[in-house]
């Protein structure tokens, strides 16, 4: 028991010896956040113990070299004086107030060889904070508000983050709620979906419907929206025109195949004779008893009902802008009706046992060709969905 004592002991000093190195390692390369998070988690357990003194001292020289980058670049943003760099003076100001709060739940911590606390010097960063907070929410507003005025979708859908952000850090700022939705709307690109039907045959108008509901698709995202039926009030950017080309459909075939199947099974046993016919017996004079087997036999009757039906299509990517056909895609689609079913005469129990269900089967209606042409949508609408997932509208 000593002896596991002491190597979880070795082990503990040696992941505590590695731990702060690492952040040694960081504080050296200037990620001090870096190493104040790690001091801290170190931290948040045995904090007074001699074994954390270590990351007492890291986590005072990370504090300090940290808050001292800070505010030289907060005094040259200042200085530059462009409003460009407001959102990085928020942030600076954000980063200084959250890391004295990472720091404030584990004070004071103890230097125990100088028999005194950490030094941690803390600032009242409320006022910057605010101010930093208008200053960067008055220039997102009218950065996103001059965007707003373009005529390229790009620019909308950067305004659109603009005023996210915006109404993220500072809800209900004007009407940014109201332009960011407007944004929404210009950076969309509205794709309008129909089919066309260039066979000689009737298209089941089930199977259209549900191939130009695009809802079932889960294809929208927030640049991309499809619809099936035009709206009012909304601009297409493109067309995705979904072209039956050729309806193919076979026969009603029904092939009749005849076969014999045969098969040894076990019934009782029986006395081993030799080459005479006479019985073979053992060192102590006792007959031989072997398996006896014998044979089944049974002629099959296989019938096998067919029909197929094979859809082919084509989709169209029309830029509406200038009506120029952008990309085109083969699609084809097969669906296969069979049904087998068997007969016999002799012994059913010649047959392999995975073969034995087509004796309990029979004759069933073929599908006529409309529900064979329906057939085929689940295949059509997970390749029409694949090439449209692969090949995105929005730029």
């Amino acid at each position: 028991m000593q002896k596991i004592t002491f190597l979880f002991s070795i082990l503990f000093l040696a992941f505590s010896s590695c731990g702060v190195k690492t952040t040694q390692s960081m504080l050296s390369d200037g990620n001090y956040d870096g190493a104040i998070d790690r001091s801290v988690e170190a931290l948040r357990t045995k904090k007074d113990s001699k074994g954390k003194q270590d990351y007492v001292y890291l986590l005072e020289e990370a504090f300090a070299k940290a808050k001292d980058r800070d505010l030289r670049d907060l005094e040259m943003l200042n200085k530059e004086n462009n409003p460009a760099n407001a959102e990085r003076i928020y942030n600076t100001y954000l980063q200084l107030n959250n890391r004295q709060e990472k720091i404030r739940p584990l004070l004071p911590l103890s230097l125990l060889k100088q028999g005194k606390n950490a030094y941690f010097p803390f600032d009242n960063y409320s006022t910057e904070l605010v101010n930093s907070k208008n200053a960067l929410s008055k220039y997102l507003y009218e950065n996103a508000s001059a965007l707003l005025k373009s005529k390229n979708k790009m620019d909308f859908r950067k305004a659109y983050d603009d005023f996210a952000y915006l109404e993220n850090i500072n809800p209900g700022y004007k009407d940014a709620k109201k332009l960011m939705d407007d944004a929404l709307f210009k950076g969309t690109d509205f794709v309008d979906v129909y089919a066309k039907n260039e066979t000689n045959m009737v298209i089941p108008k089930m199977l259209q419907e549900d191939l130009l509901d695009f809802k079932t698709y889960g294809l929208n995202d927030k640049w991309t929206v499809y619809h099936s039926e035009r709206q009012k009030n909304v601009k297409y950017d493109y067309s995705l025109i979904l072209s039956f080309k050729q309806i193919a459909i076979s026969p009603e075939q029904i092939k009749e195949k005849e076969f014999v199947k045969e098969r040894q099974v076990k019934d009782g046993v029986k006395t081993l004779l030799d080459s005479r016919g006479r019985p073979v017996k053992d060192s102590l004079g006792k007959e031989i008893k072997v398996d006896n087997y014998r044979t089944l036999t049974a002629t099959v009757y296989e019938f096998r009902q067919f029909k197929s039906c094979l859809v082919t299509a084509k989709v169209d990517y029309i830029d509406l802008k200038t009506n120029q056909l952008v990309q085109t895609f083969p699609i084809s689609s097969e669906y296969v009706f069979e049904n087998i079913y068997s007969t016999y005469k002799g012994n059913r129990g010649a047959c392999d046992d995975n073969y034995l269900s087509y004796f309990d089967r029979r004759a069933v209606p073929f599908p006529n060709n409309e529900q064979m042409v329906f057939d085929t949508g689940e295949d059509l609408k997970a390749k029409l969905k694949d090439i449209i997932v692969k090949n995105k509208f929005t730029r």
